[in-house]
């Protein structure tokens, strides 16, 4: 059985979803290959950058992975705190920090399209 377009979407999306923690492309695939024995990467990649391009989904670069919008959808870039330890994600939104760095980028008249911003560090619990 093949998946196409906004079914697609809406599958990788309800398995991010249920996930405790950012997957790969492949950890998707494989929960996805039990229903859709026949599907393949670049099926997810294509659903994984629409959900991206459309604010549902964040990429991780430094993990190379992927998470569910904890706000639904996004209106501005997220600011993500990375747990070394447990892998938990926290999710902010500072738009005035986003707009301060384009400012201070934009003095040397580079236009950015995007922020990503990754702090990686220990959560509260395991600091505890």
């Amino acid at each position: 059985m093949s998946m196409r377009g906004e079914k697609n979407q809406a599958e990788v999306l309800a398995i991010m979803r249920m996930s405790r923690g950012p997957l790969s492309a492949y950890e998707i695939l494989e929960k996805l290959r039990k229903a859709h024995p026949k599907i393949a990467p670049p099926t997810i990649y294509r659903a994984l950058a629409a959900l991206t391009e459309c604010g549902r989904v964040h990429r991780l670069e430094s993990l190379n992975a992927f998470m569910a919008c904890k706000r639904g959808r996004h209106q501005h870039d997220s600011i993500l705190s990375i747990c070394d330890d447990c892998g938990t994600v926290e999710e902010n939104v500072d738009s005035e920090l986003l707009e301060e760095l384009s400012s201070l980028i934009g003095k040397s008249g580079f236009k950015p399209k995007r922020h990503v911003i990754e702090v990686h560090g220990l959560c509260a619990s395991c600091r505890s």
